[in-house]
């Protein structure tokens, strides 16, 4: 019997370590590989380098194939070699032609993006959803099922406007097991840590100097630690620092989990990592406010959203409602079919919680 082959749509090197982890989960499918792609003027602009500061491109890319490669793992850019069973990716602000008529599991890669005047534009205007970044996640209800975080994602992601049936509570890989990043060889302890980020790079406003002298303040004599984000300007941000925080030590590479694991405090703006210090009891300072981050803050299952997130994928392949009576469909009859029957599995994926 031949097996099921899935293509996963990776992106960032955090969304490609989470879909590779789910793909582990699958032994009896083919799992196959693409670094995150576009169509039309989006890809020729890709091809030409003018969006190297996003996922289609630059050190996005570079450091998915270099993973990728690491693994052994099957790459089959744009996913043109194979027909595909299922399609799994952690990012529908484009959805490629020849995956739009697939079977889709959505993944939730980490924090959003603030809802600024762009996400309601996109929102009410249906003009391009990556105008808005990853604000506008799960707005293109081009997916069958959307894989979140905690509960209290599911009601963020149903105020935005996606579609309550669609989600399913099965936490996410990378952000579900942050005590295994408590036992580390960072060499450094007991510090104050900051976590930049790329909003300038992807055409945000930050306020840099404020942001470190911020630091300096709240570090006060204790030693101070920068992670810089890997798709930001290092050799801008590490003059900055230099300039306004001398002592302060940076690292672009490195575990930024087992940085949060042994400092005492973390400093982020709009960072997951953010998640890591809530749920390792750490003093954490954000722009967004404290309450709604722990209301957010992704479950902690020990480590086993990408077994979770594989049974959706499983109970996908195996459903035996065909892909192309789906349209117009009602979408709660198309997950009834999932749950009632569609694997010899237990209905419930212990640790989850299918949104009826």
């Amino acid at each position: 019997m031949l097996k099921k082959r899935i293509l996963f749509i990776c992106g960032s090197l955090n969304q490609t370590t989470m879909l590779h982890k789910i793909a582990s989960c699958l032994p009896e499918a083919e799992s196959v590989f693409s670094p995150y792609y576009s169509d039309g003027a989006l890809r020729w602009l890709g091809q030409q380098g003018y969006l190297d500061w996003t996922i289609l491109g630059g050190a996005f890319r570079q450091a998915t194939e270099d993973f990728l490669r690491e693994q052994n793992a099957e790459i089959d850019y744009e996913g043109r070699r194979y027909h595909y069973d299922l399609v799994v990716t952690c990012q529908d602000l484009i959805v490629p032609r020849n995956v739009r008529h697939r079977r889709l599991v959505l993944v939730q890669e980490g924090m959003t993006d603030p809802e600024t005047l762009l996400f309601h534009l996109v929102k009410w205007l249906k003009i391009p959803r990556y105008l808005a970044s990853t604000a506008a996640t799960g707005l293109s209800d081009a997916y069958t099922v959307f894989c979140v975080a905690s509960e209290g994602y599911r009601d963020a992601f149903i105020r935005k406007g996606v579609r309550p049936e669609k989600i399913v509570v099965t936490g996410i890989p990378n952000f579900d097991n942050c005590r295994q990043y408590l036992s580390n060889s960072f060499p450094h302890a007991h510090y104050v840590l900051c976590a930049t980020s790329d909003s300038r790079e992807t055409f945000k406003y930050e306020n840099r100097k404020k942001f470190i002298l911020d630091a300096v303040t709240i570090a006060g004599e204790r030693e101070l630690i920068f992670k810089l984000h890997p798709n930001e300007d290092h050799e801008r941000a590490i003059r900055e620092i230099q300039q306004w925080a001398p002592h302060a030590r940076v690292f672009t590479r490195g575990n930024a989990h087992e940085m949060v694991a042994n400092a005492d405090e973390l400093i982020t703006r709009f960072s997951t990592l953010v998640y890591t210090g809530l749920a390792l009891g750490k003093k954490v300072h954000s722009e967004f406010p404290i309450d709604e981050l722990k209301r957010l803050l992704p479950i902690q299952n020990g480590g086993s959203s990408a077994h979770n997130i594989a049974e959706q994928c499983r109970r996908l392949l195996h459903c035996a409602e065909p892909h192309s009576t789906w349209k117009g469909r009602s979408t709660s009859r198309i997950m009834n079919s999932l749950r009632t029957g569609a694997t010899s599995e237990a209905s419930v994926v212990s640790g989850t919680r299918s949104v009826h």
